[in-house]
């Protein structure tokens, strides 16, 4: 009898043991569901509605006292600096998924010398994250990279991020960036004046688009060139109209 009722309350426990285990992954399922649901409708918004800041930008904001920001949509920018900035930064931005594996290797085979972000990770860390050198903050921009790139068009990707890049210190945007560097907008940008704007992309803080180095004319002249070569060769078809 002692072992039948030893026997009982063993799968009495077995039960209870598996039903506790179903029970906690029902509810992880729905925890994931939940949270990925939250990522999807968060990423679309943006994807819709203009951002109306960012992380970084209320950190200068706070620091400056202020920033110089105007939102323009992609029909108010001149066609080359949206071009430029591509060549610039990300030329193969018509061709990857959010993640350009190419560069990666290379910038790997360069000993980490050399950035790998594309255009689409660099929206994703300024609309959504944070600044700065973190394992954290780069697992989640790889998360949501290739979310954005299926819920938002490549126009739309390249129109948020030159609404959102630092161009100078507390300048944010190209339509600020314009007026800021020439006196003019965003759309009567010429060939020069984008190039020189997207030269100084990667360091915004220690290069200036109105009294260029030898340094930004010379990658100026490089940008141009990029651009012309993406044109022809048809790797700006994914966010030219």
């Amino acid at each position: 009898m002692a072992k039948k009722s030893s026997a009982k309350t063993s799968k009495k426990s077995q039960k209870r043991s598996f039903g506790i285990k179903r029970w906690l992954l029902r509810w992880t399922l729905r925890m994931v569901s939940v949270v990925f649901l939250l990522a999807v409708v968060f990423t679309a918004l943006w994807g819709l509605l203009n951002p109306p800041t960012t992380f970084y930008m209320l950190q200068e904001s706070r620091r400056l006292g202020g920033v110089e920001r105007e939102w323009v949509d992609m029909e108010q920018i001149a066609p080359i600096m949206a071009r430029a900035a591509v060549a610039a930064e990300d030329a193969n931005f018509c061709l990857h998924w959010g993640l350009d594996v190419s560069a990666i290797r290379d910038a790997i085979d360069a000993g980490g010398n050399r950035g790998a972000s594309t255009i689409s990770q660099q929206v994703v860390k300024n609309v959504y994250l944070w600044h700065g050198r973190s394992w954290i903050r780069k697992v989640m921009e790889a998360g949501m990279t290739p979310l954005v790139e299926v819920l938002w068009s490549k126009r739309r990707i390249l129109e948020v991020y030159l609404n959102v890049a630092e161009f100078d210190e507390g300048v944010f945007g190209v339509e600020a960036a314009a007026q800021h560097y020439f006196g003019v907008d965003a759309a009567s940008l010429s060939n020069t004046q984008a190039a020189r704007l997207a030269a100084i992309l990667p360091d915004p803080k220690g290069r200036s688009a109105s009294k260029p180095s030898s340094f930004v004319r010379k990658r100026a002249g490089q940008i141009l060139d990029g651009a012309a070569t993406i044109r022809t060769d048809g790797r700006a078809r994914c966010f030219q109209s």
